[in-house]
């Protein structure tokens, strides 16, 4: 007799629940498919996006793998927004929350629906920690897939990107570039579907993931449009149905090992900022407790290996070429950086997993040896002071500055500093400061790509500071501090900063300060009230009921 791997099987037998079964009737099932575990395919497909045009064909993959295996399954979307179009506008908010929208609604999906597993694909940056943390929620068997990195733009025999548009912004203002050098760098860059192609969030967060051991070895690098993405899609929904019948769960894998994996690969990897972010919020959503501190300690013994963008000069594609995250993941266990006994989606270990993997390609320059590192650390770090009690977090990779003090150039609003930047008000050796944009305060944390590149694009990048209580994407480069907590809205020190405050940043001590006494800051604060909190909409949930950045910036605190 075949054994039942329903796991809501209830739901669907008897008498009492032919109304139920009818619904499924009218989109096609049998009465064979109700004997089957009923697997939610979750896509993040959309047009309005190149990081995920292409997933409505990776989910027809995953559902054929999936009832091949004996599965039930069932294709539902949800949301996703892209962070490269709403970069710079009022857009921006939604990002952050959108990770949470996407999150709530699979799970919605997943509970009312009544499904036994899940495959979730997603693209875009905010797509991969809102498909974990409703997997973290759902508590059912499931399986993750990125659906894969754009290749690159050329433009003069050269690699381009999305970031390259974004500089050539501050190139333009600065005189640097024509107009028509700046429209043939716009009409190259994005030649197609996938998300980003440097080591910005997206890829960072799959590789983040396969590294935890949530998606199938070798699924971070794999091209957007490359053959083996689909065929890893149809493998997806299969293992989906091995897990049901191995009983392994979510909890299983995600294991407190696993995310010290996650975390070791990040920096390994030179990452995003943002992964500290939404490792925290899955963590959080898993019941881990994991907690900003941790990433110092392994910022301090893991090395920085990766030439990747935005600092290097290696996209997602020649990392695939040169073994991909697997390959890297096999180097690191054979040197004792990664727990090679944690549990993945295969059903075997990580060791297990890597044994047959095959190792980095000899003469590949883009992933460096472990004695001959870019750096010798980690290249995200946490800094405190009496700036940021909380923490903040700076992302060092290619930056040679380790001290920087200087004048406090205080803005309450990204367009009020970026019209500083194109109107050269700005000068070397200020600290540019963008507060109450944080989670609550702006509301939705958003990312300063935009100015972040025109700082760079105007030869500014590493000559003035840019510091926020909102986030900085994964393109972003040069001499930033962000996530600085408490935000300005919570009456976070950052909101009592003056103009001409000397502000002191030290990634070596890691450290951020003001030189502004503790009592002088009291006073500051005796008349202060905080700005009235955003009500309307999405945005206004989002800002009544998110926690700090150092937390997660989590939307169900518990």
């Amino acid at each position: 007799m075949t054994k039942d791997l329903r796991i809501n099987s209830k739901v669907f037998d008897g008498t009492l629940r032919a109304p139920n079964r009818g619904m499924l009737r009218a989109v096609g099932f049998t009465d064979e498919d109700f004997k089957k575990p009923m697997v939610g395919i979750a896509s993040t497909w959309s047009e309005v996006t190149p990081c995920n045009i292409h997933i409505k064909d990776l989910a027809e993959s995953a559902k054929k793998g999936s009832r091949d295996a004996g599965g039930a399954p069932m294709i539902f979307n949800t949301i996703t927004v892209s962070d490269g179009i709403s970069m710079g506008t009022e857009g921006m908010r939604y990002s952050l929350p959108s990770r949470d929208l996407i999150a709530d609604s699979i799970e919605t999906v997943v509970g009312a629906e009544s499904l036994d597993a899940l495959v979730a694909i997603g693209g875009c940056d905010k797509n991969i920690p809102g498909c974990l943390i409703a997997i973290g929620r759902a508590e059912v068997p499931s399986v993750f897939v990125y659906g894969g990195s754009i290749r690159p733009g050329k433009l003069d025999e050269e690699n381009i990107d999305l970031v390259s548009i974004f500089e050539g912004v501050g190139k333009h203002n600065n005189g640097d570039i024509s107009d028509e050098q700046l429209n043939r760098i716009e009409c190259n860059a994005c030649p197609g579907a996938g998300s980003c192609g440097g080591m910005y969030t997206a890829n960072t967060m799959a590789a983040a993931v396969e590294a935890m051991g949530m998606s199938l070895p070798g699924n971070a690098a794999k091209p957007a449009t490359s053959e083996e993405k689909a065929i890893e899609c149809e493998e997806a929904g299969k293992a989906v149905y091995s897990l049901l019948e191995k009983g392994i769960y979510p909890k299983d894998i995600m294991t407190r090992e696993a995310f010290e994996n996650a975390i070791t690969v990040v920096m390994v990897l030179g990452g995003s900022t943002n992964a500290i972010l939404h490792l925290l919020s899955m963590a959080h959503a898993i019941g881990l407790d994991l907690s900003i501190d941790d990433f110092n300690d392994f910022q301090k013994r893991v090395p920085h290996l990766a030439d990747l963008k935005p600092s290097g000069k290696y996209v997602m594609e020649d990392l695939y070429n040169a073994g991909g995250v697997e390959g890297v993941m096999k180097m690191l266990l054979e040197h004792g950086y990664l727990h090679g006994d944690c549990l993945t989606v295969t059903g075997k270990t990580i060791a297990e997993n890597l044994e047959n993997a095959q190792p980095l390609k000899e003469g590949q320059d883009v992933i460096l040896p472990l004695d001959n590192p870019k750096r010798a650390d980690g290249p995200l770090i946490v800094l405190k002071g009496n700036l940021a009690p909380s923490g903040a977090v700076a992302k060092v990779s290619g930056v040679q500055v380790k001290h920087h003090e200087g004048p406090a150039r205080v803005y309450n609003t990204e367009v009020e500093a970026t019209e500083a930047v194109m109107k050269d008000e700005i000068n070397e050796g200020d600290v540019l400061v963008i507060r109450h944009v944080g989670p609550k305060g702006g509301p939705g944390m958003p990312e300063m790509l935009s100015i972040s590149s025109i700082l760079v694009g105007k030869g500014l990048g590493e000559k003035v500071a840019l510091l926020t209580d909102g986030r900085f994407s994964g393109g972003t480069h040069g001499l930033v501090v962000g996530h600085i907590a408490p935000e300005a809205q919570d009456g976070g020190p950052i909101a009592f900063l003056q103009e001409g405050d000397i502000v002191t940043i030290d990634s070596d001590k890691q450290e951020i300060s003001m030189a502004v006494s503790d009592e002088e800051i009291a006073k500051r604060k005796e008349n202060w009230v905080a700005p009235p909190l955003y009500k309307k909409g999405v945005l206004g949930k989002y800002a009544h009921n998110v926690s700090c950045s150092s937390l997660g910036a989590v939307t169900d605190n518990f």
